[in-house]
């Protein structure tokens, strides 16, 4: 929201120069000054000026933003009352610029009405990339995928053989022992199919939205890791400038996670009608419920599980599944550079920092519960769960549909989100964590976020 602007030149307050230091040297005057005055005040009505001698980037609310410029240089900082609307301001602010090599960045004063407009020299300038090593990371991962969906293969077809030829489910277990890591690789098509869709329509999600705003961001980078239980540690693609406004932000934040649930949730329901329930085996890995996959399992089975010391065992195709949905939940962790810091940022602006505490603090208290199994994500939302995307434009508001897209992106968070990843079941007895004790925890994490989205 932007105060009102003044109706008659009657209004208009004297615009003074903020004082420099008294140990400032004396600076030349920049020769474009008066230019640029008279762009700024086609959409403001400025009343203070502060030169570029008293300014640095990290002066600027928000200033990681400029990082993504090579030699970026504070000019000048207006601040005054907007005559329009904060988005064609900067609309026109940045068409009127762009020729000088100049990077307008709007922000709201801190404790006033007014607002700030920043003059940036130098501007974002993209370089083209070429996609080898998209393809060969691709190729790579691809690979990856193939030998853990190979591995799940191979433990579906000795468990079904178990049962009704022992002596197959040997000679099978041979071949598995003996043979190379390249053998029999066609049994992890499904899997490997399957998770590279969802993780491809992720990141392709985000690259589209990106593109679709005329933003730069390079062709996903998929991460192979053949030793790990999901084959890949994921993808991602770069954004090569920084976003216009918080609706772009959001866009771009939100349009990832919600494509990869276009393909996970079909593949999860296909994998969970083909899969078989049995006795829990102590000692055996149970992945963890999230809300919507407990519902998922009960649409299928009729029963919420694990419980009663059964418990459905996944195929390959509900594993990939389970694992979109799993990944999907981390992705939309409120804090940072994860996708769901950007949908809570666009939502909340500056307010969404005061995530970062309550969000660790819950992450840690599920890792130390888990026996680390969280540990990863916890020390990178540690460590970078402060950095958030600032957009140039930090004023303009989220129209109310793009408001709605956030809130039901929360939604999706807190349907998806899995406290719990994995544990080690104790065949029904006291190492194994009820489905209903998941659905409970999952709850109480879900009514702390809406209160504090409530406080926010």
């Amino acid at each position: 929201m932007f105060r009102e602007p003044a109706q008659t030149v009657h209004d208009r307050r004297p615009l003074t120069v903020d004082a420099q230091p008294a140990s400032a040297p004396d600076q030349p005057t920049d020769p474009r000054m008066e230019s640029l005055r008279q762009i700024v005040e086609a959409v403001m009505l400025p009343h203070a000026e502060r030169p570029a001698d008293t300014l640095r980037p990290d002066d600027i609310e928000g200033g990681m933003l400029v990082l993504m410029m090579r030699d970026a240089r504070p000019i000048v900082r207006f601040e005054g009352d907007l005559l329009i609307d904060s988005e064609t301001a900067y609309d026109q602010l940045d068409a009127q610029l762009k020729p000088l090599g100049i990077t307008p960045v709007l922000r709201e004063a801190p404790s006033t009405q007014s607002h700030h407009i920043y003059l940036i020299e130098g501007r974002t300038q993209p370089t083209r990339t070429g996609w080898v090593w998209n393809l060969v990371l691709l190729i790579a991962t691809l690979f990856s995928v193939l030998y853990v969906g190979k591995l799940l293969g191979f433990n579906e077809q000795f468990a079904a053989l178990a049962e009704t030829d022992p002596f197959a489910a040997g000679q099978l277990f041979a071949r598995f022992q003996t043979g190379a890591w390249y053998d029999d690789l066609q049994l992890g098509i499904p899997y490997a199919v399957a998770i590279l869709l969802i993780l491809g329509a992720h990141e392709l999600g985000h690259y589209f939205a990106a593109r679709r705003r005329k933003h730069a961001a390079s062709l996903p980078f998929f991460i192979p890791f053949p030793f790990g239980i999901f084959g890949t540690f994921g993808a991602f693609i770069q954004l090569r400038e920084p976003m216009r406004n918080r609706k772009t932000l959001l866009e771009v934040g939100a349009a990832g996670p919600l494509a990869g649930l276009v393909f996970a949730i079909p593949i999860l329901f296909i994998g969970l009608a083909t899969s078989q329930t049995g006795p829990i085996s102590p000692g055996g890995i149970t992945e963890g419920n999230s809300l919507f996959y407990a519902l998922a399992k009960f649409l299928v089975f009729g029963q919420f599980l694990p419980s009663g010391g059964v418990d459905v065992f996944v195929n390959s195709l509900a594993w990939a599944g389970w694992t979109g949905l799993f990944v999907t939940g981390l992705n939309l962790l409120p804090l940072g550079q994860l996708d769901g810091g950007h949908v809570v940022y666009a939502l909340l602006g500056e307010r969404a920092k005061r995530f970062y505490w309550p969000t660790v603090i819950a992450v840690g208290i599920l890792t130390l519960l888990t026996g680390g199994s969280l540990l990863f994500i916890f020390v990178m939302l540690l460590l970078f769960g402060r950095i958030h995307a600032v957009p140039l434009d930090n004023v303009t508001p989220l129209p109310p549909r793009h408001r709605w897209v956030a809130i039901g992106t929360l939604v999706v968070f807190a349907l998806v989100f899995v406290p719990v990843p994995l544990s080690v079941s104790a065949g029904g007895g006291a190492g194994e964590l009820s489905g209903g004790a998941e659905v409970a925890l999952i709850m109480a994490m879900v009514i702390s976020v809406a209160q504090r989205l409530r406080r926010g």
